[in-house]
């Protein structure tokens, strides 16, 4: 990756707050899907603004330790019916659409949403509040080693 983008917890509370606000308008949510991990911290915040309190998670394993992407596993399905029609999916980057591609095969009738977005993944996830380029690596302010 060529840039490294660091976030602060408040400019990454604003994004998910504002896309959130984005989400509230015209929905109605049966509830809410974390991907985790990266969607867990967005998925409370924007929980919170959204009055959603049923939520579940699902698990997609795609980067191994050292940051590089691996195959695909999934680890943690989640249980919801009807394809997941009135359910958000909420996670904090798409990045090449890898996880999206399997969470919409799971959920076709999901909202998808995500904080960032990359080029090449933006198109799979029905909504996102903020694009970066290809190249550049976010670095999500509960990364940062202190």
């Amino acid at each position: 990756m060529s840039h490294r983008y660091p976030v602060t917890w408040q400019e990454f509370y604003r994004n998910a707050q504002a896309l959130a606000w984005r989400l509230k308008e015209g929905f109605e949510w049966e509830g809410m899907i974390a991907i985790t991990r990266g969607g867990l911290v967005p998925a409370a915040v924007m929980a919170r603004e959204l009055g959603i309190r049923k939520i579940d998670t699902v698990s997609v394993l795609s980067y191994c330790d050292n940051d590089k992407q691996i195959d695909p596993l999934i680890i943690k399905p989640c249980h919801v019916k009807d394809g997941g029609k009135n359910w958000l999916v909420v996670d904090d980057l798409v990045d090449t659409g890898t996880t999206a591609k399997i969470v919409r095969d799971m959920l076709p009738n999901a909202h998808i949403t995500a904080i960032y977005a990359k080029p090449l993944g933006k198109d799979l996830v029905d909504t996102f509040m903020t694009e970066v380029s290809q190249d550049t690596w976010i670095v999500f302010p509960w990364e940062e080693e202190t």
